[in-house]
């Protein structure tokens, strides 16, 4: 056989010999749990979030590890790091609140601060409007509305009425959006002024006053490949699934020590009993 393969004896029973190394085996099993990892996120996650996840199945490995076996594997994250858009439409003669939360984005229990926002979302050759109303506290999206339409009662208004099915909340609770006349309006305000809320808006133009849910709203159409949509119902479906079976149940944030929200309010109810 070494003559026919030419190769000599001795590296003949070298390979037979051989034993991978304990290291080498290791990068094996923690290679195909990175790609399974990675594939079930959708290509979503980076290193930091694979290492995380890696841990909590008790597999120790550090991120920079698990970034070169990314390398290696030819695989990254699909998330694009930069996307802007500004759907605010501030010209309007409503009241415009204050800024009381003035970029404290800490809650040490859940509701307390709810933060809120709309974006646009591509279907073919028209839009629809997402609204999303957020817990500062575990960073739950608790309510949101998907319409056709920019009224109130489509957005901001359907929105808070799913927050309030879902969530109580403590008295003086901070509502924060931006200046749009949906957050703005009477019809608006009115419901908040009920439910003894205290409204805050960010400052002209200010994007930063409200970076929590701007940087969802990022996170959302880049891990979602963001694009046009074919059809509303595929927009819809998409958005659902993001929303409720992805971010608020799986998604690691590193803000929440890397524990998806759900994951982190139940933690929080353990320790608290």
């Amino acid at each position: 056989m070494c003559k026919v393969f030419k190769i000599g004896r001795s590296s003949y029973y070298e390979w037979l010999d051989y034993k991978p190394s304990k290291r080498a085996i290791d990068n094996k099993m923690i290679t195909q749990e990175v790609r399974m990892i990675y594939f079930k996120s959708k290509q979503r996650y980076g290193s930091p979030k694979i290492t995380a996840e890696l841990n909590e199945k008790g597999i120790k490995v550090s991120r920079p590890r698990v970034g070169r076996i990314m390398k290696l594997e030819g695989i990254k994250s699909v998330v694009n790091k930069k996307y802007r858009v500004c759907t605010t439409d501030s010209k309007h003669s409503y009241h415009i609140a204050p800024n009381i939360l003035n970029r404290d984005f800490y809650a040490d229990a859940p509701g307390k601060v709810w933060l809120s926002d709309i974006t646009y979302i591509k279907v073919a050759k028209s839009w629809l409007y997402l609204t999303v109303i957020m817990d500062l506290y575990d960073r739950k999206v608790i309510g949101w509305s998907m319409s056709n339409g920019m009224s109130a009662e489509e957005t901001t208004v359907a929105a808070f009425n799913m927050a309030l099915r879902n969530r109580s909340f403590d008295q003086g609770l901070i509502f924060h959006s931006d200046r749009g006349v949906q957050y703005a309006c009477r019809e608006f305000t009115d419901r908040l002024k009920s439910k003894k809320i205290i409204q805050s808006m960010s400052r002209k133009g200010n994007c930063w006053d409200n970076a929590v849910m701007e940087s969802f709203f990022k996170n959302l159409k880049s891990e979602t490949t963001y694009g046009s949509y074919e059809s509303t119902l595929i927009a819809k479906r998409t958005i659902f699934e993001y929303i409720e079976i992805w971010y608020n149940r799986t998604r690691k944030h590193a803000s929440l020590g890397y524990k998806s929200p759900e994951q982190f309010g139940q933690l929080n109810i353990k320790s608290a009993a």
